[in-house]
């Protein structure tokens, strides 16, 4: 039976790294309008990732104008995303970051992990 999971399984997208929560991130995202096919861009701090296998996702949340956050969920191994790039990684103690979403400003901020 393990073998026949293995099977069904998608292959990994190359082009998104390993990620973690807290991690400052793009997501480039495919977007269909009527034939027309353009890539937008997704800024924003991974707040959660979840999941194993074809059911891997992670979940990245943003400020919008007028300070109003917006969270978007990813499928880790769909073809709309095109590439995720990793631009810094946060130091946190916790798997969900769900405690941003109360804080605005600096207080939203999470201290930069050096490698």
């Amino acid at each position: 039976m393990n073998d026949l999971m293995k099977t069904l399984e998608t292959p990994k997208n190359p082009n998104v790294p390993d990620i973690r929560s807290g991690d400052n991130v793009t997501v480039f995202v495919r977007i269909k309008e009527g034939e027309n096919e353009r890539v937008q861009q997704f800024k924003g701090t991974i707040i959660r990732t979840h999941g194993i296998g074809n059911s891997e996702s992670f979940t990245v949340r943003r400020i919008a104008s007028n300070g109003i956050g917006v969270e978007r969920s990813f499928l880790t191994r769909s073809p709309i995303v095109e590439k995720v790039t990793v631009h810094s990684s946060g130091f946190t103690r916790r798997a969900r970051l769900y405690f941003l979403r109360d804080r605005s400003g600096k207080k939203a901020k999470l201290r930069q992990k050096f490698s």
